[in-house]
C-alpha cells in the first residue's frame, strides 16, 4: 500500500480531538498499548516470525507441536495469572503470547511444493511429457548471439538453436516418459516445467487449460553459488517450476511431436489459466490500438506507440513482457518504476481511491468499505492476482476492515491489523522485500511524516479551509484563529482591486502551498527511510527520486484514469478512444522524456553495497524512537518532534555511509566467480588496488538458462548485474581499479555493461579490436562514462598494485578483422614475489604456441586454465612449460560443450595439479603469499 492510500483514509474526525487539555490542532493519537493493540501484536508475533529460521539448528521445527503447545498453555496461564493478580503485568505475558504464536506459524507454514521428482529426468535425454497447459506468455521475439553454434543434431533432439523465443507456456506435468534399455514407459508425475517455443514460424494454437504430450529434453536451472547472486530456480519455484527446456517450434510442425494427451475430451480451465487468459487479453488491447490504422491518423508526438502499450500494460495490468529495457532502466534509475507496474501500490491507491470517491457520493463507511474492497478484488483478478497483488489486496482489504469495526480508526492500529491478517495466513511474506517496503512506506507516512507535519505547518492549511465561517475561527486556538482573520484581511484588500471573486485567492494559494509542502514532507520522509531497503535489496541510493516521484506521480494519477477510459473505450471501436488515447500519449511522452533526461544526470543512480547488520539495527531502532517522539506526549511533544527531524537525516548518512571493503592486506587475491558456462575473475593485489577480469554472459542458443531467465524474469537477467555486481557488492565495493576483457565473445563480455554501470572503473583494458558491435558498443559506453581505454600487447610489462604484471599476448602484429576469436584473448601474468597466476582467458593452441615460442613461459602458482578446460586450449607443451601448483577451470554445469574435457583433466590430475572446477565447488578463492605460498578457500579440490 503506498502513500496515497494511507493519506487518503488518514482519520477525519473533528479538529478538537484532545478534550484533556492537549492542542486542539493535533490530529494523532501518542503511542500508547491501550490505543495500539493490533500493532503491538503484529510487531510481537513479526518477531516470533522472524526468530523461526533460529530454531531449526535446533530441532524444533521436527517436534513444534509438544514444545509450542506446552509454551502457549505457560503463557496463557500466566497472563490470566496476571489479569486477576497485577493487571499492570499482563502485557509481558501478553506480548510473549503472540511471539510464540509467529514462532508457531512461522514453523507450520507449509514449504512450497517440491520440484525434486523432476531432477532425476533432467538427465539429457529426450523424453515424452504430458501435462496440462497452466499459462501462455506471448514473448517478445529476441535472438541470442552464440559463440559457439549448436551443432545440427541438436535441432534432431528438440535443443534450441539461435533463433528468436516466440511463446513460453507452464506444463503442470501428469505424467513422464520412463526410459530403459529394454523399455518406455510414461509414470505418474507431479511437477511443473516451463517451455519455450522457439524459431522463426507460427507456433501451433495452444490454450491455456489444454492437455498435451510434448518431447522435451528437461533442464533444471542452475544455481549461480556466488554471495547474493539472484538465483532463477527460485523464481521459478515461486510460481511452481522445477525445469525448464526448449523445442524449436519447426521442430515440433514437422514431426508432429506436440499432440493433444489422452484423454482428449474437453475440460474447463481452471481459475488460474482463467485469470493469465483475462490479463493476458486485457494487455493485448493496447497494443492492437497501437496497430490500428486509427492510432496512426496522429501525429508521432500524440501516437500510442508499442513501447507506449508495453509500459501502460505493465501499469495497468501487470503485463511486463513488452515492458522496454532501456526506459525500465530509467525508472529504476529515479526511484520511480513502482509508479509503471502493478504493485502494492496500485492496490492500495486504487482501494483508497474507492473508499474516498464512495464517501464523495455520500455513501456510509461501511458501503464505501465494501465498495473500495470489492472494486479493489476486481482489479487484482485483473492483473493476473500473483502474490504480491494478492498480499497487497489482503492488506488493504484488512485495512480498511480494522479502520471500520475500529472506534477510534487509528490509522497505525488498523496497520497493525493488515500487518496482523497477512502474516498468519503467510508467515514468509515477512522475510519478501516488498512485503517490507511496503509496510515501511505506510509506517513512515501515518507514523512520522503526517505527526510531523501536524506539528507544524498542517494545522495552518487545514485551518485555511472554509475562511467565511466565522464559527469555526472560535473552535480553533488563537494562533490558527488569527491566521484566518488575517487571510481575510487579505482577500477583501485583492476583491477591492481586483473583483469579488479574487477574496477567496490568499487562502487558496495558502491552501496550496502548504498541501503541495506536505507533499514534500511525506516524500521526503518516505525517501528517508526507504534508503535502507533499496540499499539492501537493490544496491541503489536514487539521488533524485525525490523530485522524480514529484514530477511523475501527480501525472500518473492523471495519466491512470484517462488510460483506463482508453482501455474501455477499444473495446467498443478504437476511433471512440482516439482522443483519451492521445491525451494518455502525451502525459506518458511527458514523463518518460523527463526520466530519461534525470536519469541520464551523472549520479541519478548511486550504486551501492548494503550496510553492516548494525547499521540496520540502529536504523529500525531509530526510526522506531521517531515514531515514539512525534507522538510521545500530545501536550509537550513538540521539540521531541524536532528531534526526529533531526535524526531520520543522521540515519540515512549512517546507512550510506561507506564501508572498507573486504579484502585481505599483504595477499594477492584470486577468486573465480561461479557465472556459469563463462568466465569472471576478481583480483585484489596486495595494496588494495583491484580488478575485475570478464564478467561473463550468455552463451549458446536460446535454451540456455540465461536466455531463460532473460524472457521469464521479471526483469531481465544479466550475468553482470545479478550475480557478478552482487558479489562484488557483497565485498563492500563501490568502485573498480580495473577491469580486463579477455575477448570480445559473450560469454565474458556479456555482463561487462553492468559491471561498468555500477563499478565506474578507472581503466578498461582490452586487447585487439575484433568487428563486434556488441565490442564497439562496449567501448563508446566506456567513452561516455568516462572510462579509459588501454590496448595491452604480448611484451608491455607494468607494475599494478605491488605486483608485476607481464601481458603475454595477443602479439603485438595479431590481427582479426573478423568476428571474436578465442585467440584475440588478452593473456596476463601477475607476479608478487614468489608467487604467480596465469590468467589464459580461452587461449587456444595458436595462441599458446606463440606464447611458446617467445620464451616467456614460466612456472605459475595458479593458472586459470584457457577455454573452460577445451581440448584446443592447454596443450601438453604449454601445460609443461607452466607446471602449475594449482588450477582452475571456470565451467558451466550441464554445459553441452562436453567442458572440461577428460583429456585436460587427465592432464592436469597426472602432473599433480590442484584442480579447482566452478561447476563443481562454485566460487573458488585463492590467496597467494609474497613467500610463493597458496590457500584455497571452497570445496575441495580434485587430486
Amino acid at each position: 500500500m503506498p502513500a496515497a492510500f494511507a493519506r487518503t483514509v488518514a482519520p477525519t474526525r473533528a479538529l478538537n480531538l484532545w478534550p484533556r487539555g492537549g492542542p486542539a490542532w493535533v490530529r494523532f493519537e501518542p503511542l500508547r498499548f491501550r490505543r495500539l493493540p493490533l500493532l503491538a501484536a503484529a510487531l510481537c508475533f513479526a518477531s516470533g516470525d522472524a526468530l523461526a529460521p533460529l530454531t531449526a539448528p535446533l530441532g524444533v521445527h521436527q517436534r513444534p507441536t509438544i514444545l509450542f503447545l506446552a509454551a502457549t498453555i505457560l503463557l496463557v496461564s500466566l497472563t490470566t495469572l496476571a489479569q486477576r493478580r497485577s493487571p499492570r503485568l499482563t502485557l509481558l505475558p501478553l506480548l510473549a503470547l503472540w511471539i510464540a504464536a509467529g514462532l508457531w506459524c512461522a514453523s507450520l507454514e507449509p514449504a512450497p511444493p517440491s520440484q525434486l521428482a523432476l531432477e532425476q529426468y533432467a538427465d539429457g535425454l529426450n523424453r515424452t511429457v504430458e501435462g496440462r497447459i497452466a499459462r501462455i506468455r506471448e514473448l517478445s521475439p529476441q535472438t541470442t548471439q552464440t559463440e559457439n553454434k549448436t551443432s545440427p543434431e541438436d535441432e534432431t533432439t528438440g535443443e534450441a538453436s539461435e533463433a528468436a523465443s516466440l511463446l513460453s507456456f507452464d506444463l503442470a506435468v501428469t505424467a513422464i516418459e520412463d526410459v530403459t534399455p529394454d523399455t518406455s514407459t510414461m509414470v505418474p508425475l507431479s511437477g511443473g516445467v516451463r517451455v519455450i517455443l522457439t524459431g522463426d514460424v507460427i507456433p501451433p494454437a495452444l490454450h491455456c487449460g489444454d492437455r498435451i504430450r510434448v518431447p522435451l529434453r528437461l533442464r533444471i536451472p542452475d544455481r549461480y553459488r556466488d554471495p547474493g547472486a539472484w538465483q532463477y530456480a527460485d523464481y521459478l519455484a515461486t510460481q511452481g517450476v522445477g525445469a525448464h527446456a526448449s523445442v524449436p517450434v519447426s521442430w515440433l510442425t514437422r514431426s508432429g511431436a506436440l499432440a493433444p494427451a489422452t484423454p482428449s475430451w474437453p475440460t474447463p480451465a481452471s481459475l488460474r489459466c482463467t485469470l493469465y487468459t483475462v490479463q493476458s487479453w486485457a494487455a493485448r488491447r493496447f497494443a492492437g490500438f497501437a496497430a490500428s490504422p486509427a492510432n496512426h491518423v496522429l501525429p508521432r508526438p500524440l501516437r500510442l506507440t508499442p513501447e507506449d502499450a508495453g509500459i501502460l500494460d505493465a501499469m495497468l495490468f501487470g503485463d511486463r513482457d513488452r515492458l522496454n529495457h532501456d526506459l525500465r532502466l530509467g525508472f529504476e534509475r529515479t526511484g520511480s518504476f513502482h509508479l509503471f507496474v502493478v504493485s502494492g501500490m496500485h492496490v492500495g491507491l486504487l482501494a483508497g481511491a474507492l473508499f474516498w470517491f464512495g464517501r464523495r457520493l455520500h455513501l456510509g463507511r461501511t458501503a464505501a468499505t465494501l465498495l473500495s474492497i470489492g472494486g479493489t478484488t476486481l482489479y487484482a483478478l485483473l492483473t493476473g492476482f500473483g502474490i504480491p497483488v494478492q498480499r497487497a489486496l489482503l492488506m488493504a482489504s484488512v485495512f480498511l476492515l480494522a479502520r471500520l469495526l475500529s472506534r477510534d480508526r487509528n490509522v497505525l492500529n488498523a496497520l497493525g491489523a493488515a500487518l496482523l491478517g497477512v502474516l498468519i495466513l503467510s508467515p514468509r511474506s515477512l522475510f519478501d522485500a516488498g512485503f517490507q517496503m511496503t509496510f515501511l512506506a505506510i509506517l513512515a507516512i501515518a507514523g512520522i511524516a503526517l505527526p510531523l507535519g501536524d506539528w507544524t505547518f498542517l494545522p495552518y492549511a487545514r485551518a485555511a479551509t472554509r475562511i467565511d465561517d466565522l464559527w469555526n475561527d472560535a473552535r480553533l486556538p488563537p494562533p490558527l484563529a488569527q491566521f484566518r482573520v488575517l487571510l481575510r484581511l487579505w482577500g477583501e484588500h485583492l476583491a477591492a482591486l481586483l473583483g469579488p471573486r479574487a477574496h477567496a485567492l490568499p487562502a487558496a494559494a495558502v491552501r496550496g502551498l502548504l498541501w503541495t509542502l506536505e507533499l514534500v514532507l511525506i516524500g521526503t520522509v518516505a525517501e528517508l527511510v526507504m534508503v535502507l531497503p533499496m540499499a539492501v535489496y537493490f544496491h541503489r541510493a536514487t539521488l533524485f527520486a525525490l523530485p522524480a516521484n514529484m514530477l511523475t506521480v501527480p501525472l500518473v494519477a492523471l495519466l491512470t484514469p484517462i488510460a483506463v477510459l482508453t482501455f474501455l473505450l477499444t473495446l467498443v471501436s478504437p476511433w471512440l478512444a482516439l482522443l483519451p488515447a492521445t491525451a494518455a500519449a502525451f502525459l506518458l511522452h511527458g514523463i518518460t522524456f523527463a526520466i530519461t533526461h534525470v536519469s541520464d544526470l551523472r549520479g541519478a543512480d548511486w550504486r551501492i553495497p548494503a550496510p553492516p547488520a548494525l547499521a540496520m539495527v540502529v536504523a529500525l531502532l531509530s526510526w522506531a524512537f521517531c515514531c515514539w517522539t512525534v507522538r510521545r506526549n500530545i501536550r509537550t511533544g513538540r521539540r521531541w518532534a524536532f528531534s526526529a527531524a533531526v535524526l531520520l537525516p543522521l540515519v540515512t548518512l549512517l546507512v550510506l555511509w561507506p564501508q572498507p571493503p573486504l579484502l585481505t592486506a599483504g595477499e594477492l587475491e584470486v577468486t573465480a566467480l561461479d557465472v556459469g558456462q563463462g568466465d569472471s575473475l576478481f583480483l585484489a593485489s596486495p595494496t588494495g588496488q583491484t580488478m575485475l577480469v570478464d564478467a561473463g554472459g550468455p552463451v549458446g542458443g536460446v535454451g540456455g538458462p540465461t536466455s531463460l531467465a532473460a524472457s521469464s524474469k521479471v526483469s531481465a537477467f544479466e550475468i553482470g548485474e545479478d550475480v557478478v555486481s552482487p558479489y562484488l557488492w557483497s565485498r563492500r565495493l563501490r568502485h573498480l581499479d580495473v577491469v580486463a576483457l579477455t575477448h570480445a565473445h559473450s560469454d565474458h563480455m556479456g555482463g561487462m555493461p553492468a559491471i561498468l554501470r555500477n563499478f565506474r572503473p578507472r581503466e578498461l583494458w582490452v586487447g585487439i579490436d575484433p568487428a563486434s558491435p556488441a565490442y564497439q558498443s562496449l567501448l563508446q559506453q566506456a567513452k561516455t562514462l568516462g572510462i579509459a581505454v588501454r590496448h595491452l600487447h604480448a611484451g608491455e610489462r607494468l607494475a599494478w598494485g605491488g605486483t608485476d604484471l607481464q601481458v603475454l599476448a595477443p602479439a603485438l602484429g595479431y590481427t582479426n578483422p573478423g568476428s571474436p576469436a578465442n585467440n584475440d584473448s588478452l593473456v596476463l601474468r601477475l607476479d608478487f614475489g614468489r608467487a604467480s597466476v596465469l590468467l589464459e582467458g580461452d587461449a587456444e593452441a595458436p595462441s599458446e604456441q606463440a606464447m611458446l615460442s617467445t620464451g616467456e613461459l614460466r612456472p605459475v602458482t595458479l593458472l586459470k586454465v584457457g577455454h573452460h578446460g577445451s581440448r584446443t586450449s592447454t596443450t601438453p607443451g604449454f601445460f609443461a612449460a607452466v607446471t602449475p601448483q594449482d588450477a582452475v577451470i571456470s565451467v558451466g554445469r550441464h554445459n553441452t560443450f562436453g567442458h572440461p574435457r577428460r583429456e585436460v583433466v587427465t592432464r592436469i590430475a597426472e602432473a599433480h595439479t590442484h584442480l579447482f572446477r566452478t561447476d563443481e565447488f562454485g566460487l573458488s578463492q585463492f590467496l597467494l603469499t609474497h613467500d610463493g605460498a597458496i590457500r584455497e578457500s571452497g570445496a575441495q579440490p580434485s587430486p
